[in-house]
């Protein structure tokens, strides 16, 4: 049986050596130029076995399947309101409808009859004539006014 070394008094410890060793080479071994990629100049394939996959989006399809799938797809939106209203006829009084459907038309009616009606008295109405009697004073000054900051100060100039 063979016992452990001992260390001797003054000399360094071997297996402490041996561990400082192995650490050195495996330094030196991670410095020395090694490459890290590598670029593969094979030519690929121009066809190979792997089937084509199906992408994410719109299916690959010709151009008038294109259009006519757009053109489907708008007319699915329109039909939505058109189905509601249908549906909700089905759901009231014919009376109650012809209420809801009636008084915005009479109201509109109404309305126009009403402008109409102005715009006749403002034409039949006589033009306002201003009479003044004595000294008249016209003044043509000009009030320039500024506001700045956070509490409002304002600042008006009379320019002439």
């Amino acid at each position: 049986m063979q016992l452990p070394e001992q260390p001797v008094a003054g000399q360094p410890d071997t297996t402490i050596r041996r561990t400082a060793d192995q650490l050195m080479a495996a330094i030196n071994e991670i410095q020395t130029e090694q490459p890290t990629s590598y670029r593969d100049e094979t030519p690929l394939p121009a066809v190979g076995p792997t089937p084509p996959v199906q992408q994410p989006g719109q299916p690959a399809m010709s151009q008038w399947a294109t259009d006519a799938s757009g053109v489907l797809k708008a007319v699915g939106v329109v039909s939505l309101p058109i189905g509601i209203g249908v549906w909700f006829v089905g759901q009231v009084d014919p009376l109650t409808l012809g209420i809801m459907l009636g008084s915005p038309v009479a109201a509109i009616l109404a309305a126009a009859r009403l402008v109409v009606k102005v715009k006749d008295a403002n034409q039949a109405a006589q033009p306002v004539v201003q009479h003044f009697h004595g000294t008249v004073h016209h003044d043509e000054r000009t009030i320039t006014s500024t506001t700045r900051g956070v509490i409002a100060n304002t600042r008006n100039q009379l320019s002439k």
